[in-house]
């Protein structure tokens, strides 16, 4: 018997000054915590990256809420400041935490740009669970000395960094370093893998998005990864 698929929830977050956002949210049956999820610089929140990771997180039992920032959802190139973005981290966990179940953990991660502007928040004080990095840009692509590391140093909740061996934004001589700074954080190496974590231009990315869900739902119940 095939099993039914979660239904997705589309609603509006509020980003203060800045309006609204487009959100999306699945929420299994017996979800055991919920993931709000941040796009990369270049592609909204339902870039098939996004959507395919999403829905296979909540396979997992992981409820999953994902948004725009406010330039996506305008149409612009360029991200929004950082007091933007973060605000607007904390506008979705707000909306991740009103849905959750109880004292349900709530995490926040997310591709990129995404990822990065989450981790922010939460050494700015969002009071998330746990952070999930789907290839975090350590810095630009060969730059090595422009690491972008400072804000981790205090963030005191588990991060799972899932890093392609091939990722121009994290190359492994300067990423090795900074994770052994950082006791709370796990490093799965994605071997042959780019930023995007696929190991060629023709893999599907919804696909490999979806590859990885098990590995971070393993890792937010706890178990070594």
């Amino acid at each position: 018997m095939a099993r039914v698929p979660n239904p997705e929830e589309r609603f509006t977050i509020d980003v203060p000054e800045k309006g609204t956002v487009s959100a999306a949210y699945v929420r299994p049956r017996d979800a055991f915590a919920s993931l709000t999820l941040f796009h990369g610089a270049g592609a909204g929140m339902d870039h098939p990256f996004m959507a395919g990771f999403a829905r296979a997180i909540a396979d997992e039992g992981v409820a999953a809420l994902r948004c725009n920032f406010p330039y996506m959802e305008a149409g612009k190139r360029s991200p929004d400041r950082e007091p933007i973005a973060v605000a607007t981290v904390r506008a979705a966990f707000a909306a991740a935490a009103d849905r959750a179940d109880g004292d349900e953990p709530v995490w926040v991660g997310g591709k990129s740009f995404g990822g990065r502007m989450a981790s922010v928040a939460v050494a700015e004080g969002v009071p998330a669970a746990g952070l999930v990095f789907l290839g975090y840009p350590l810095h630009p692509p060969g730059k090595p000395e422009r690491v972008r590391d400072e804000h981790l140093y205090g963030i005191e909740v588990p991060m799972l960094f899932l890093q392609g061996t091939k990722d121009p934004f994290a190359t492994l001589d300067v990423l090795h370093p900074v994770l052994a700074r950082l006791p709370r954080a796990t490093l799965h190496p994605v071997e042959g893998g780019g930023h995007s974590l696929g190991r060629s231009r023709s893999d599907d990315a919804r696909e490999v998005a979806a590859s990885f869900a098990p590995l971070v739902a393993a890792f937010m119940r706890g178990e070594q990864v």
